[in-house]
């Protein structure tokens, strides 16, 4: 298996983090104003990045290889980061966060299934999903706070999908060469299903950021062509997502 990657992957959240350090938080006291609609997605996104990532930690641990381990360790730091983010922006709008959402129950449950593997496609459906979210976030408000916490947030997402591109794309060379696009066509279908819901959900905030729900599915999806042709080819890093 390939592992070169992954020490330079630790080097890039390595930098990443002490560029996060150095540039310090967004003024929080300068508040927030948004429509109760977008409070509600924000409330939802916020309550999908926190978490403990034990159990993606644990996989990696037992995937064998110290640098990627440690990488993921990063990520996870970066998604606890981008949920103390979100909670922070909902405080300054006097909106409180959420004890739990039924999406997030369904996608952590289904993520614990099985291997490493089905852990990060399921991953990786939320990430793609996440990209198009917050970049409607940054650039669907007039609100400066909202619009910085969500491009902080979307520069970090932009980096974690080849990421774990280049991981799947190690996991996928283990299947059977018959079987690989066949996932790929089922994550696929699963990724348009999970767009269809969020879309169901945020629909009344997604239109307040300037996007109707039949155009965010059908962006979410059309994005779903680069990542495949990144998990499946030689070349993982060859991915860039649309800013």
């Amino acid at each position: 298996m390939h592992t070169g990657g992954f020490a330079t992957w630790t080097r890039r959240f390595e930098d990443e983090r002490e560029r996060r350090r150095v540039q310090g938080d967004p003024d929080w006291g300068q508040g927030a104003t948004l429509h109760p609609a977008v409070w509600a997605g924000i409330q939802r996104f916020q309550v999908g990045e926190d978490g403990d990532g034990a159990n993606l930690i644990g996989k990696a641990d037992e995937a064998g290889d110290g640098d990627y381990a440690r990488a993921v360790r990063l990520f996870v730091a970066e998604e606890q980061n981008h949920a103390r983010l979100l909670a922070q922006l909902l405080a300054a709008g006097h909106i409180p966060t959420l004890t739990g959402h039924w999406s997030d129950t369904v996608f952590v449950r289904l993520r614990r299934l099985m291997g490493l593997r089905m852990e990060l496609l399921v991953l990786m459906i939320a990430e793609v999903v996440a990209l198009r979210y917050y970049r409607a976030l940054r650039d669907g408000t007039d609100d400066s706070l909202t619009s910085d916490v969500a491009g902080r947030i979307l520069s970090d997402e932009q980096r974690h999908v080849p990421f774990h591109c280049e991981r799947l794309h190690a996991s996928m060379a283990e299947l059977p060469r018959a079987t690989r696009r066949p996932v790929m066509a089922l994550w696929r279908l699963l990724l348009l299903a999970v767009s269809l819901a969020v879309a169901a959900d945020h629909g009344p905030g997604l239109r307040r950021l300037g996007i109707g729900r039949l155009r965010f599915v059908a962006e979410v999806v059309a994005s779903a062509g680069a990542v495949v042709s990144a998990v499946l080819a030689p070349r993982p890093d060859a991915w860039t997502g649309a800013d």
